[in-house]
Protein backbone atom coordinates (compact mmCIF):
# COMPACT_ATOMS: atom_id res chain seq x y z
CA UNK A 1 0.00 0.00 0.00
CA UNK A 2 1.85 3.14 -0.84
CA UNK A 3 0.69 6.85 1.19
CA UNK A 4 0.94 9.65 -0.93
CA UNK A 5 0.91 13.19 1.66
CA UNK A 6 1.62 16.39 0.69
CA UNK A 7 3.68 18.69 3.15
CA UNK A 8 3.01 22.44 3.51
CA UNK A 9 5.78 24.54 4.47
CA UNK A 10 5.60 27.85 5.57
CA UNK A 11 8.82 30.01 7.27
CA UNK A 12 8.02 32.60 9.68
CA UNK A 13 11.48 34.32 11.21
CA UNK A 14 11.06 36.53 14.15
CA UNK A 15 13.71 38.80 16.16
CA UNK A 16 15.17 35.66 17.58
CA UNK A 17 14.52 32.73 15.22
CA UNK A 18 13.44 30.94 12.02
CA UNK A 19 10.86 28.83 12.64
CA UNK A 20 10.06 26.00 9.70
CA UNK A 21 6.07 24.00 10.09
CA UNK A 22 5.20 20.77 8.30
CA UNK A 23 1.67 20.24 8.19
CA UNK A 24 -0.05 17.20 7.04
CA UNK A 25 -2.90 18.28 5.10
CA UNK A 26 -4.98 15.88 7.59
CA UNK A 27 -3.60 18.20 10.20
CA UNK A 28 -2.27 14.81 12.18
CA UNK A 29 1.34 16.10 12.22
CA UNK A 30 2.39 19.40 12.68
CA UNK A 31 6.55 19.50 13.25
CA UNK A 32 8.06 23.30 13.99
CA UNK A 33 11.80 23.32 14.00
CA UNK A 34 13.53 25.86 15.15
CA UNK A 35 16.96 27.70 13.85
CA UNK A 36 18.32 30.38 16.09
CA UNK A 37 19.92 32.99 15.20
CA UNK A 38 23.82 32.71 15.98
CA UNK A 39 25.02 33.58 19.79
CA UNK A 40 26.57 32.48 22.30
CA UNK A 41 26.02 29.19 23.66
CA UNK A 42 24.74 28.10 26.64
CA UNK A 43 26.39 24.84 28.17
CA UNK A 44 24.13 22.23 28.24
CA UNK A 45 23.75 23.47 23.93
CA UNK A 46 27.25 22.90 23.76
CA UNK A 47 27.01 19.83 25.44
CA UNK A 48 24.08 18.58 23.30
CA UNK A 49 26.36 19.44 20.17
CA UNK A 50 29.73 17.97 21.55
CA UNK A 51 27.57 14.86 22.32
CA UNK A 52 26.17 14.19 19.06
CA UNK A 53 29.10 14.80 17.07
CA UNK A 54 31.39 12.73 19.55
CA UNK A 55 28.35 10.12 18.83
CA UNK A 56 28.11 10.35 14.92
CA UNK A 57 32.28 10.47 14.56
CA UNK A 58 32.28 7.37 17.52
CA UNK A 59 29.92 5.35 15.06
CA UNK A 60 32.34 5.43 12.00
CA UNK A 61 35.53 5.08 14.25
CA UNK A 62 34.86 3.31 17.45
CA UNK A 63 35.42 4.22 21.04
CA UNK A 64 38.25 7.34 20.77
CA UNK A 65 40.81 7.76 23.37
CA UNK A 66 40.62 11.63 24.44
CA UNK A 67 42.90 13.42 27.01
CA UNK A 68 43.49 16.94 27.99
CA UNK A 69 46.80 17.35 29.28
CA UNK A 70 48.88 20.31 30.21
CA UNK A 71 52.55 20.76 31.56
CA UNK A 72 53.58 24.05 33.66
CA UNK A 73 56.64 26.24 34.55
CA UNK A 74 56.55 28.27 37.91
CA UNK A 75 58.21 30.43 39.63
CA UNK A 76 59.42 30.17 43.51
CA UNK A 77 56.06 31.49 44.60
CA UNK A 78 53.97 28.97 42.52
CA UNK A 79 53.00 31.64 39.48
CA UNK A 80 52.70 30.43 36.24
CA UNK A 81 55.41 31.51 34.03
CA UNK A 82 54.70 29.69 31.23
CA UNK A 83 52.94 25.90 30.00
CA UNK A 84 51.60 23.59 27.14
CA UNK A 85 48.08 22.50 26.41
CA UNK A 86 47.12 19.88 24.35
CA UNK A 87 44.80 17.13 23.58
CA UNK A 88 45.09 13.61 22.64
CA UNK A 89 42.43 12.00 20.36
CA UNK A 90 42.36 9.57 17.25
CA UNK A 91 45.42 8.79 18.17
CA UNK A 92 46.96 12.38 17.61
CA UNK A 93 48.28 14.70 20.30
CA UNK A 94 46.97 18.54 19.10
CA UNK A 95 48.72 21.12 21.06
CA UNK A 96 46.67 24.29 21.42
CA UNK A 97 48.86 26.58 22.83
CA UNK A 98 52.25 27.36 24.40
CA UNK A 99 53.05 30.33 26.40
CA UNK A 100 56.21 31.21 28.24
CA UNK A 101 56.63 34.71 29.87
CA UNK A 102 59.06 36.98 28.67
CA UNK A 103 61.26 37.13 31.57
CA UNK A 104 62.36 33.40 30.99
CA UNK A 105 61.78 33.29 27.27
CA UNK A 106 65.21 32.71 25.98
CA UNK A 107 65.96 29.94 29.04
CA UNK A 108 64.89 26.71 26.89
CA UNK A 109 61.68 26.18 29.09
CA UNK A 110 59.53 26.20 25.45
CA UNK A 111 61.81 23.40 24.67
CA UNK A 112 61.55 21.67 27.94
CA UNK A 113 57.95 22.20 28.23
CA UNK A 114 57.58 20.64 24.16
CA UNK A 115 60.12 17.78 24.53
CA UNK A 116 57.62 16.97 27.71
CA UNK A 117 54.58 16.94 25.98
CA UNK A 118 56.35 14.73 23.26
CA UNK A 119 57.34 11.97 25.92
CA UNK A 120 53.84 11.84 27.17
CA UNK A 121 52.28 11.69 23.91
CA UNK A 122 54.65 8.23 23.12
CA UNK A 123 53.98 6.82 26.42
CA UNK A 124 50.21 6.86 25.32
CA UNK A 125 51.02 5.51 22.30
CA UNK A 126 50.15 8.75 20.33
CA UNK A 127 53.07 9.47 17.59
CA UNK A 128 51.66 11.99 16.08
CA UNK A 129 51.64 15.60 17.00
CA UNK A 130 50.24 18.49 15.28
CA UNK A 131 49.77 22.50 16.34
CA UNK A 132 49.44 25.69 14.66
CA UNK A 133 51.58 29.06 14.62
CA UNK A 134 51.45 32.29 12.80
CA UNK A 135 53.80 34.53 11.28
CA UNK A 136 54.32 37.10 15.31
CA UNK A 137 53.98 33.50 17.20
CA UNK A 138 56.69 30.64 17.02
CA UNK A 139 57.68 28.93 13.48
CA UNK A 140 61.13 28.96 13.64
CA UNK A 141 60.97 27.21 16.50
CA UNK A 142 58.70 24.72 15.83
CA UNK A 143 60.60 23.81 12.85
CA UNK A 144 64.16 23.73 14.77
CA UNK A 145 62.43 20.92 16.79
CA UNK A 146 61.34 18.85 13.97
CA UNK A 147 57.79 20.48 13.16
CA UNK A 148 57.05 20.08 9.02
CA UNK A 149 54.64 22.85 7.97
CA UNK A 150 52.08 21.13 5.75
CA UNK A 151 49.42 24.19 5.52
CA UNK A 152 49.26 27.72 5.35
CA UNK A 153 46.35 29.70 5.92
CA UNK A 154 47.10 33.39 4.64
CA UNK A 155 46.02 36.64 6.27
CA UNK A 156 44.53 35.04 9.66
CA UNK A 157 44.88 37.04 11.15
CA UNK A 158 44.77 40.13 8.94
CA UNK A 159 48.10 40.91 7.87
CA UNK A 160 50.02 37.36 9.38
CA UNK A 161 50.12 33.68 7.96
CA UNK A 162 48.98 30.99 10.37
CA UNK A 163 50.67 27.71 10.21
CA UNK A 164 49.89 24.51 10.40
CA UNK A 165 52.36 21.97 11.40
CA UNK A 166 52.95 18.18 12.15
CA UNK A 167 55.94 15.78 13.86
CA UNK A 168 55.66 11.98 13.80
CA UNK A 169 57.53 10.87 16.95
CA UNK A 170 60.03 8.18 17.24
CA UNK A 171 60.33 8.29 13.15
Amino acid sequence: MIIRARFYWSNEVNAHAHYTKVICPNGVRSIIMELTNPHPPQDNEFEALKTGLTEFNESHTGNVFREKISSFVKDESGAIVGGILGEINWNWMHIQGLWIDESIRKDGWGTKLLSCMEEYALSQNTPSIRLETTTFQALDFYIKAGYSVFGELPDMPKGHTSYFLQKQLGI
